[in-house]
């Protein structure tokens, strides 16, 4: 039997979850749309909407924050580029990447396409969690393009789509494998020197792809179901061991920054000596970074051009927390690129190896920051930083950070209905959140799209 099949298998078997994979999941999904709403406005999601509007005209499934719809791989494109745009969706330790913009879109726009109980939801937000994290903790992290999270979320956005359509075994083992041969395999990350573009780690893309492997496989359509078989590439320990009770979503992480969690360490090692010792920016004469080696990878330009870029940039995004604080960190601007004091503040910080913390990688993303200033040499580690299930960010925590995104974009009025969704979403309802997504934004670009009626499961 192929690891695809026993994934099916054990999809087949499930009829509901509860328990704390159920409650990670409502906090997922509170932190995924606050994420969602940070980037709507993003160049990244604009290009997207329009060109999903185009490509896939027809179909049920909202784009969140507008009252268009189109297809569910379209809207599933839309939402998870919205999602990630700011790299302030969550991730998972064991994955090294970020398994929620991809899986919550996707499970959503599945559901509103073919009208699936709202009850339904959750359980297979879990699930198809639970598929991709396996798939990505199963592989060796020996290079840049197996740290990126296109190539495996698809592998869980097709699991869950495939579930709530309650597809047949065979055909879910074929959507997990069209998915996963179609996923995008991100290869000029290796080389590109162009690491602030829109492209990221292509987790849009692959849900698209995933949602469109799950029709194909409906329709008959087979792939390469023996894609996880190859023991050279997966292990199919971590594969299989202990699928269906000990639940990868609880693993989850959540960000309170808005840029690659390998500097979120070091962002709350200088805050906490800042709100320690009353430091001034002005004052700081250097700061050394001592860290994992692949955080020395990113490109950590100083000066960045683009605000990706910024987000991929260490002593950019540590600068500017000393500069402009944590809140200013939800959402690196094009703004923020210009600010003076900020670059130069980035340019007197040094990037080391520490070997402690390069063996911890990738289970761990841990800091030593040093600040000199005249008169003083202050240090601060961080092993765990803010949002780790060893450091988590609670619920309050997580509606304060839906808060700051949401201020300079949303109406008073339009926050509260927004509040009282997540209300009902932590009692396990969905439903006023499912419509609050598709309350339009004043002020977001406007696309015209026809009508169409909707099809049924």
């Amino acid at each position: 039997m192929t690891i695809a099949r026993h994934f099916a298998d054990f999809l087949s078997e499930v009829r509901d979850i509860d328990g704390p994979a159920v409650e990670q999941a409502k906090a997922a999904v509170l932190d995924l749309a606050t994420a969602a709403l940070a980037g709507v406005n993003e160049d990244a999601t604009v290009a997207t909407r329009k060109a999903a509007l185009s490509v896939w005209q027809h179909g049920n499934s909202p784009i969140w924050f507008t009252t268009h719809r189109t297809s569910a791989a379209g809207a599933a494109l839309v939402n998870s580029t919205s999602a990630s745009s700011l790299d302030l969706d969550d991730g998972h330790r064991a994955a090294a990447g970020h398994p929620g913009a991809s899986i919550i879109p996707a499970v959503m726009a599945m559901a509103a396409e073919c009208r699936c109980p709202t009850n339904r939801i959750l359980p297979a937000i879990a699930l198809g969690y639970e598929i991709a994290v396996r798939v990505a903790a199963s592989r060796d992290f020996g290079t840049l393009t197996t740290l990126v999270s296109g190539p495996w979320v698809g592998y869980g956005a097709a699991a869950a789509a495939a579930w709530l359509r309650g597809l047949e075994p065979r055909a879910i083992e074929q959507a997990i494998a069209i998915a996963g041969s179609t996923a995008p395999n991100l290869s000029a990350v290796a080389y590109s020197k162009v690491m602030g573009n829109h492209l990221k780690e292509g987790i849009p893309w692959a849900t698209a792809t995933a949602l469109v492997a799950v029709e194909l496989a409906a329709q008959g359509f087979t792939g390469p179901v023996d894609l996880l078989d190859n023991e050279s590439i997966f292990h199919r320990g971590r594969l299989l061991d202990g699928l269906g009770t000990e639940w990868a979503i609880n693993g989850i992480y959540f960000k309170p920054y808005g840029c690659c969690r390998w500097a979120h360490s070091a962002i709350d090692a200088v805050l906490a000596l800042k709100a320690e010792h009353g430091l001034d920016d002005t004052e700081i004469q250097a700061i050394e970074i001592e860290t994992f080696s692949w955080a020395l990878r990113l490109n950590n330009e100083v000066a960045p051009r683009t605000t990706e870029s910024a987000q991929y940039s260490v002593p950019f995004c540590v600068a500017m927390a000393l500069t402009k604080g944590a809140e200013a960190l939800l959402q690196i601007t094009n703004r923020d690129l210009a600010d003076s004091g900020t670059i130069a503040l980035a340019r007197r910080i040094q990037l080391r190896v520490d070997p402690d913390f390069d063996a911890a990688f990738p289970q761990s993303v841990p800091a030593r920051v040093v600040i000199r200033t005249k008169n003083e040499r202050l240090s601060k580690e961080v092993l765990a930083p803010t949002g780790e299930p060893t450091n988590p960010m609670g619920w309050a925590t997580l509606e304060n950070k839906f808060r700051n995104v949401a201020q300079p974009r949303l109406e008073e009025q339009h926050m509260e209905i927004f509040l009282a969704a997540f209300r009902d979403l932590r009692q396990g309802e969905l439903g006023r959140l499912i419509e609050t997504l598709q309350r339009p934004i004043p002020r977001l670009s406007s696309i015209d799209e026809p009508a169409f009626e909707a099809t049924s499961c």
